[in-house]
């Protein structure tokens, strides 16, 4: 949880970090020598290794440490069709409204919000409700708000007209879908068993806010994972787990869950993956949405939310999504997104035709109930029979910049010591978890003119470099290098002093306690390894 909340909406402890960030290389407005670009950000030396942190931090709890996830790098820019098919190009948009008197422009829903108020929908439309005003100058002149498409166009080739037209991807979900065939055909997996992937996104936000939180261009680190329907699971075990059953949720997956087990399977192991890189259970929260908040095809939807300086915001949402995007790329591509099942198909031929009969009549039904037209349902029956299925995907979907920023958030304190003398003084201090921390170690030379001990430390430093990244700081008072790599999140810093040369020891410092200890320059890389890996 932030270290430093405030009582004017997070402004005061959002400027406090974001000058950290800048001063030491975390995060940098962009273009900012010509005046910055609103909605984008770069990562300096300390973010970038930040980023690729938490990058490989969600890889490997994703897909390294599992059998049934593998993963995928696709284009930015992909066919204009498949933003049809998604829905992206007709109905991915946000309310706009603007003022009249001041041409200041604002997000319709959040405008609401930030009053108090609720955006109201009328007629496959939205309406503002009495009394929101502008918030800069304070009018009721407001224009009605209207549809705002959030993707960014562009053109491929060397003309640019209607022909050659197509989008910056907004999220990177799509291309695991288009790809799905490929995937399953050549990495020899089956259904139930996930595909990965991270990247860049962009949308073109109309009101870009909160520092990184709400960006045009950030990064998204996705899971799509595809299910057996639960009809399928029935016909082959006879029987669905539901979370009525009381499934064990922290042991390995069962291939008789239904879609809801999984669903909240995904929930608790993207919490427990949260927990491990260092966000408290106490900051994070859960917001199940409401039935008239759900996408038309989602059967659930759960956003982890974090409590951020200006709020509790969300950090990822995890959607049972139904075989909806699967199906909208078959219809759009007249691509066959089915899978053949072998156990399904065994299953099948295994019953009688009474058995089959009253099995087709429940699932119509059901099918009919859910939205299905009466010959969808009956198609979907036939495919089962087959052993055939459009599978079914439960996707976690996460924001690595705001991941980002939630742990920078989290880390974030400033702690008041007492000096030799007595004096007031506080300490400004990143508590990175040591897995995602930019630097693990620094190495500091205590004194830099007797070259028997710079160049032992040379030598320490080389050691721990083919480890970890790490840093050399020879310049200053020992204080005040420790002090600087505080304000980093190093949570170690390794000082080579005159005791070393004579028994081959160093002493190092722990970042979040400042207790200090002699260890083996021989079990050194074990020691911090410990820490790191931890």
């Amino acid at each position: 949880m932030s270290n430093y909340k405030d009582n004017d909406g997070g402004k005061r402890g959002l400027d406090a970090l974001s000058s950290l960030c800048k001063r030491r290389g975390f995060i940098f407005p962009s273009s900012e020598i010509y005046g910055g670009i609103n909605g984008f950000w770069d990562y300096g030396p300390m973010g970038a290794e930040l980023k690729r942190n938490i990058r490989d931090a969600w890889w490997r709890f994703m897909v390294q440490d599992r059998e049934d996830v593998v993963g995928l790098d696709a284009t930015i820019i992909m066919h204009p069709r498949v933003w049809q098919a998604s829905g992206h190009a007709s109905g991915f948009a946000d309310p706009m409204v603007d003022c009249k008197d001041c041409k200041k422009r604002y997000r319709a829903d959040q405008l609401c919000e930030e009053q108090g108020a609720k955006l109201v929908q009328k007629d496959g439309g939205w309406e503002l409700p009495e009394g929101v005003k502008c918030l800069q100058c304070g009018s009721a002149n407001l224009t009605e708000p209207r549809s705002f498409n959030l993707m960014f166009k562009t053109h491929v080739g060397p003309v640019e007209d209607e022909s050659s037209a197509t989008y910056l991807r907004p999220e990177t979900a799509q291309a695991i879908f288009t790809q799905f065939l490929n995937i399953y055909a050549t990495s020899r997996r089956s259904v139930p068993f996930g595909v990965a992937q991270s990247g860049k996104s962009f949308r073109n936000e109309i009101n870009p806010r909160n520092y990184t939180f709400r960006s045009r261009e950030f990064e998204q680190m996705e899971l799509e994972f595809f299910i057996r329907p639960d009809e399928a699971v029935e016909l082959i075990y006879g029987h669905v787990v539901t979370m009525a059953d009381n499934p064990d949720l922290d042991g390995e997956p069962q291939q008789d869950w239904g879609w809801e087990v999984w669903h909240r399977y995904w929930v608790e192991q993207r919490l427990k993956w949260y927990r491990s890189i260092g966000l408290p259970s106490e900051a994070l929260h859960l917001y199940w949405q409401k039935g008239d908040e759900l996408a038309h095809y989602a059967r659930a939807c759960v956003d982890i939310e974090y409590e951020f300086p200006f709020g509790v915001q969300e950090l990822e949402g995890i959607a049972a999504r139904s075989d909806f995007d699967l199906s909208q790329h078959q219809k759009f591509s007249g691509k066959s997104m089915e899978v053949f099942d072998d156990h399904l198909k065994a299953a099948v031929s295994a019953m009688d035709e009474g058995a089959k009969q009253m099995f087709e009549q429940r699932t119509v039904s059901a099918c009919i109930l859910r939205g299905k037209s009466l010959d969808e349902a009956k198609a979907f029956c036939a495919g089962l029979f087959e052993g055939r299925y459009v599978p079914h995907v439960i996707e976690p979907s996460a924001g690595t910049d705001r991941l980002a920023l939630a742990i920078l958030c989290n880390a974030y304190d400033e702690e008041t010591l007492t000096d030799s003398k007595g004096k007031p003084d506080v300490r400004t201090v990143m508590r990175l978890h040591p897995a995602i921390a930019p630097i693990k170690a620094a190495v500091l030379p205590l004194v830099k003119n007797r070259p028997e001990l710079y160049a032992k430390a040379r030598e320490i430093y080389k050691l721990l470099r083919k480890e970890w990244n790490c840093f050399w700081d020879e310049s200053g008072a020992i204080g005040r290098r420790y002090r600087r790599q505080d304000e980093v999140g190093t949570p170690f810093c390794v000082t080579v002093d005159f005791e070393t040369l004579d028994d081959d020891t160093v002493t190092v410092r722990r970042r979040d306690s400042m207790e200090q200890e002699r260890v083996q320059v021989s079990s050194l890389v074990s020691w911090i390894g410990a820490a790191v890996r931890t």
